[in-house]
């Protein structure tokens, strides 16, 4: 909504730079961007904001964000029409299809997309149309070990339980650092708050991390750990459990199967048995577990740290089975479920049972990797286009993704792209990816495009639902992000470069429509008539979702045009329990014990006598930075140095490392990378730590403010062979390097 005094207009807006999504109040006057601060009256922020919502300025103005399609052409990006660039990719990809069959068009989709919600919606759309199964995304770096062991124990993939803060008194965090996040996979905005407040009431906060977070300084205590030893960790707590007669199922008792399985799984894994192993004592490792079994409200979550190590999908099993087992989970102040107004499986269909979740259906083509969710690891994607034979990848369309900086041994990746016969890129920049591409199709600004939050509702510590309308209009000559995708939907199915693409758009809703509301279409798709696009599918999530109107059965229900009327949002309540209607499991019951994961159990035995290594990396995040992007806008990039190597104390000295100084970095495979030595003890001794998404320093790229400060990619040092074997996630923490001065 919009609002004018004089000259000036007032927008609300939500902020779509990371997950906390932040609701925004905008100032502009003749045009331009005057202030951006928190709404203080939204109804899930409320008035929180921090450094990057203020950037959006930055990004809308910036100058290298491009505006307008690039051909290359004898090896240099000129400047096109949207004409000409969809001939260009009429002329080359249906012929690249019909003689290599789909599969020859690999599609990479990054996690910016989740935050667009015409590029979430209609991504899907065109992966369906291209029909490949060489899908790649974001996931497969961060969050599939979660979303893995969702689907195992409650039947869908995005069925997430998170922390009921408001009402928490014992909260324990493993490898995530909401104090830079503001969550991840837990939207929750304004953590700093929430956990003051928390403890003002007398509520404790725990982390366990290698590094001294931001997070772990405000923390009533803690704890380093070995990286790679959560499992162990976690094991040990499940032990105690058992041992000391502290599992208490409460009303989840009977919603609950494989308790006699897990207690007969985790025997050897007392915590004195696994101390070594993860480098925390058996005693604090018996004293958690007693204190979070003991405190009435209580809740344990695990992040990305927890995710981008080889045992990342047992640590996310375990983290809830450590809430199963102590009561906490569905419970009001502990681990509980979302119920979002829109696109969530979990409230749609039967409730209490379903088909569950299925993974493996086929495999990758050259390392025989299982499919998970629909996608092969990002890790594989160099190899599928450098070997040869049936089905090698030719093509590549990416999707606001930048894998050659977000991806294990970025530089092979990128000597594969040089290699495909075709590329388009559809991104906002010109990247360390993009610069790649034969075709690159730009996004607009995020103010000129309307935002409806699709996925972060699901994990929101408070149900809530908010819209916001597009601050300017599409500028002539620029083309948003759906329409795009519909242009490449017609040409993939073979209707040229000017396809219909309202005729398109219509026979793709109308389908949708069919299958969901059957007999009762004609109503339905009338009811949708006055929406196009995106907005179209939104007021259909919306009407048929849980806080629906039902196309009129409900009339106090939502719908768009109520959350058109509401430009703060729509408060929808704090979480409620929802065990068992929540479940989609073939049993209807939490699967506490999956055979896959009693399987990985014994993996992580065999692994309990590891040898540490001298020297590990792991990365870190920053408030002002979440993607690589980010670091071409100047409020952002401003400040001190922060791609920076930290190392203990200790190490620094008997590796001869000068605080200030330059060191080389090396892992097993790729190239060495280069980064200043920052001494703090804030890490723990023989791990160091260096942030993701930097190494701005690659050829033919247009990132003027990233060029100047370009930092090391940490990505380049890591070993895209280890994976987590179950969800197939990059191992992107713990990894072996070894680090010394720079002559």
């Amino acid at each position: 909504m919009s609002t004018t005094t004089t000259s000036e207009t007032v927008h609300q807006r939500i902020c779509p730079l990371c997950e906390a999504c932040c609701g925004l109040e905008i100032r502009m006057a003749d045009g331009k961007i005057t202030s951006i601060r928190g709404d203080e009256k939204d109804v899930f922020s409320a008035g929180f904001i921090c450094p990057k919502g203020v950037a959006l300025k930055d990004l809308h103005e910036d100058p290298d964000r491009l505006r307008t399609p690039l051909i290359k052409r004898d090896g240099r990006f000129v400047e096109a029409t949207w004409d000409e660039a969809f001939a260009e990719i009429d002329r080359r990809l249906p012929p690249l299809m019909a003689q290599h069959g789909k599969d020859a068009v690999a599609v990479t989709i990054g996690n910016p997309s989740a935050h667009k919600y015409g590029l979430l919606f209609y991504g899907v759309r065109l992966v369906k149309a291209l029909g490949t199964r060489n899908i790649y995304t974001a996931s497969t770096l961060d969050q599939m070990p979660k979303q893995l062991s969702n689907g195992l124990m409650f039947g869908h993939w995005l069925t997430m339980p998170v922390p009921d803060i408001e009402r928490c008194d014992f909260l324990l965090i493993l490898g995530a650092n909401p104090m830079a996040s503001n969550g991840s996979l837990w939207t929750v905005p304004d953590f700093r708050g929430k956990a003051k407040v928390m403890r003002a009431r007398g509520g404790k906060l725990v982390v366990i991390d290698p590094r001294r977070t931001e997070t772990a300084d405000i923390a009533d205590a803690h704890h380093f750990i070995r990286p790679g030893g959560d499992a162990f960790l976690l094991l040990g707590m499940v032990h105690t459990l058992f041992d000391e007669n502290l599992v208490k199922l409460g009303r989840l008792a009977e919603h609950v199967v494989g308790v006699d399985a897990l207690q007969a799984a985790v025997q050897g894994f007392a915590p004195e048995t696994v101390a070594a192993r993860c480098g925390i004592a058996a005693a604090t490792i018996r004293d958690l577990a007693r204190t979070l079994a003991l405190t009435e409200r209580a809740a344990v979550y695990g992040r990305i740290g927890t995710c981008v190590q080889s045992f990342g999908t047992l640590n996310s099993w375990l983290v809830d089975v450590l809430n199963v087992l102590t009561g906490h989970l569905d419970e009001p102040g502990g681990a509980m479920f979302a119920k979002a107004a829109a696109f969530a499986a979990n409230t749609a269909g039967k409730s209490g049972s379903g088909r569950g979740i299925i993974t493996g259906r086929w495999k990758s083509r050259v390392s025989g990797a299982p499919e998970v969710y629909g996608e092969f690891p990002m890790n594989g994607l160099a190899e599928e286009i450098e070997t040869p034979g049936a089905g090698q990848v030719k093509a590549l369309i990416t999707i606001a993704s930048n894998p050659v900086l977000s991806a294990p041994n970025g530089p092979r990746l990128s000597a594969a792209l040089d290699s495909l016969e075709f590329m388009v890129s559809m991104d906002i920049y010109l990247n360390e990816t993009s610069r790649h591409a034969d075709v690159i199709l730009p996004g607009v600004s995020p103010l000129q495009d309307t935002h409806y939050d699709t996925a972060f509702p699901i994990f929101s510590y408070r149900n809530h639902a908010r819209y916001s309308r597009a601050i300017e209009a599409t500028p002539e000559g620029q083309m948003p992000e759906w329409q795009s995708m519909l242009r490449l939907i017609g040409v993939v199915r073979g209707l040229g470069a000017d396809a219909d693409l309202t005729a398109i758009d219509d026979e793709l809703i109308n389908d949708d429509v069919r299958k969901q509301a059957g007999a009762h279409a004609e109503v339905v798709l009338q009811a949708l008539a006055k929406h196009r696009g995106p907005e179209r599918l939104l007021d259909l999530a919306l009407r048929s979702g849980p806080y629906g109107d039902q196309f009129g059965l409900k009339p106090d229900g939502l719908n768009l045009d109520k959350l058109l009327a509401a430009p703060h949002g729509i408060d929808l309540g704090p979480l409620q329990p929802r065990i068992p209607e929540v479940l989609r499991t073939p049993s209807g019951k939490v699967e506490l014990a999956p055979a896959m994961l009693l399987d990985d159990v014994k993996r992580a035995a065999a692994d309990l006598a590891r040898a540490t290594d001298d020297i590990v990396i792991i990365g870190r995040r920053h408030v002002r930075s979440n993607n690589s992007w980010m670091h071409n806008l100047p409020l952002l990039a401003k400040g001190p140095n922060r791609c920076t190597a930290l190392v203990h104390p200790s190490d620094a000295a008997r590796l001869g490392l000068v605080d200030g100084r330059l060191a080389r970095i090396r892992g097993k495979s790729g190239q060495p990378i280069e980064a200043e030595v920052q001494v703090s003890d804030e890490m723990m001794p023989g791990v160091i730590s260096v942030p993701h998404g930097w190494g701005h320093d690659l050829a033919d790229t247009r990132l003027g403010v990233a060029a100047v400060r370009p930092g090391a990619n940490l990505n380049a040092v890591l070993d895209e062979s280890l994976l987590d074997p179950l969800s197939g996630n990059a191992v992107l923490g713990g990894v072996p390097v070894s680090i010394a001065p720079v002559a």
